[in-house]
């Protein structure tokens, strides 16, 4: 057993939670009462950005996902901030410049971020290389992730030689990124006590509840000497979110382990969440489904999320009863595409594609543009090379992309400065267009005609009707 030692805990109630459990939808007015109090919980970090709040902020709210990143550092001055990172993709769907990527570190951790959490969905470390070294420059903490995932060519082996990899690239921490729920408890415990010692630096845990094991993975973790874990909030934790933050303290109290958290301070941030809990379930927007475990996902290494696009995707086809033969296809497709982790991009385009090798009754007769872009390497190097007979099915004798995609990539920021020049109000609105475009200009439009709006109570219509 390693050298017990007190356990770090992230919270993750302010994004990955309710990205989890209720698509992002939690709005800045629901956060900032708590903040003060969470400040003072002495957890290891807030993770407060990053994902898809960005997305959500702008489609969704009508908010300024930077404004909110202001709002929470004003109100949160002793807890490191954390935000998770696509790489090369930021918090977008594909690659982008590495100008742009610089800027956003930049704008980041000047804004109040402390710690990027930085992974790349094919653990492609050439899709790391510019936002680690960007954030170094900027001063801020890289925890460099591995994402996890299970195939006859992942082991601890491969996942430690990896971390070194991602120590060496000047990683100040790394992160265990299961995001499917995959990991279970004594594999967590022998996967840990591998890096633990291949690297030097600390070794966080991050999973989802979606398989029912996550709090005995954790345990497991902790005696194997990881450093830090990821919990929610009990309000919003469990089914596809993390394991509960309170358990987890008051099971590690009065041990070596013992997190040093206040168990009543928990309870009253605990009692805060619970009705907007409420609301959201009234609403219909967090479904009691996602809230149960889900054993599909050990069976077939499929994140709960993306289970429910199949099912939707099958539904909207008339063809529910194939789920069956679609779940045995994902793992054919997945080894074809070279065993990717199952986390967006590739889990949708995996899916996708099983979906239509079983509906079409033929495989690959329908190839969607995002799987020729897998297999031609758009996306990154996959950890097992692809097959020759796939490539020539899916792409034909198109060349294979054999460098870092970004490489081709020509400095975008100042085009993009030129493109939205009439929206900006603050240097970070070109971030926002960048990765969001359209979505972001109506954001900008929607903040103009608010900025603007004058509040009827406050002016006299009659001298309105009959100006002097």
């Amino acid at each position: 057993m390693a050298t017990a030692k007190k356990v770090g805990i992230t919270e993750t109630v302010l994004r990955d939670a309710h990205q989890s459990l209720i698509a992002t939808r939690m709005p800045t007015s629901e956060m900032l009462p708590i903040i003060e109090a969470m400040d003072k919980v002495g957890y290891h970090s807030l993770e407060a950005w990053g994902g898809a709040t960005f997305d959500s902020c702008l489609r969704f709210l009508n908010e300024d996902p930077w404004q909110r990143l202001r709002a929470i550092r004003d109100k949160a001055k002793n807890t490191k901030l954390q935000m998770l990172f696509r790489g090369q993709n930021i918090l977008g769907y594909r690659h982008y410049a590495d100008d742009v990527v610089e800027y956003f570190v930049q704008k980041s951790i000047a804004n109040g971020i402390d710690i990027i959490r930085i992974f790349d969905a094919l653990n492609d470390v050439r899709n790391l290389k510019t936002a680690i070294n960007a954030t170094k420059k900027e001063k801020g903490h890289v925890q460099a992730a591995i994402s996890y995932t299970i195939s006859p060519v992942h082991n601890n082996e491969s996942f430690a030689k990896l971390a070194k990899e991602l120590e060496e690239m000047g990683a100040d921490s790394i992160c265990i990124k299961d995001m499917a729920g995959l990991l279970v408890p004594y594999t967590a415990y022998e996967l840990v006590k591998a890096l633990k010692e291949t690297v030097k630096i600390p070794i966080q845990l991050h999973t989802h509840y979606t398989s029912g094991v996550a709090s005995m993975t954790y345990l497991k973790a902790i005696e194997a000497g990881v450093d830090v874990v990821d919990t929610a909030m009990s309000p919003l934790a469990l089914g596809t979110s993390q394991p509960p933050t309170e358990p987890l303290v008051a099971t590690l109290q009065g041990t070596p382990y013992d997190t040093g958290l206040d168990l009543e301070l928990l309870s009253e941030i605990a009692s805060y969440f619970k009705p907007i809990r409420e609301k959201y379930l009234a609403s219909g927007l967090l479904d009691p489904k996602v809230m149960g475990v889900d054993i599909n996902t050990l069976l077939y290494q499929v994140p709960g999320g993306m289970l429910s696009n199949l099912v939707s995707q099958l539904k909207q086809q008339g063809k529910e009863d194939q789920l069956d033969e679609v779940l045995k296809e994902v793992p054919r497709v997945r080894e074809d595409f070279g065993f990717p982790p199952l986390v967006t991009p590739s889990s949708q385009i995996v899916g996708t594609q099983a979906v239509l090798n079983v509906i079409t009754g033929e495989r690959y007769k329908m190839v969607t543009k995002e799987s020729k872009g897998i297999v031609r390497g758009e996306y990154g190097r996959t950890p097992v090379e692809i097959s020759d007979e796939i490539k020539k099915k899916i792409i034909g004798d198109e060349e294979q992309i054999t460098y870092r995609p970004a490489d081709k990539i020509a400095p975008e920021l100042e085009k993009l400065k030129k493109e939205c020049a009439e929206y900006i109000e603050q240097d970070e609105d070109v971030l926002s267009y960048a990765l969001f475009g359209p979505v972001a200009t109506k954001f900008f439009e929607f903040r103009r005609a608010e900025k603007y709006k004058i509040d009827p109570d406050l002016v006299n219509m009659e001298e309105m009707t009959h100006p002097v």
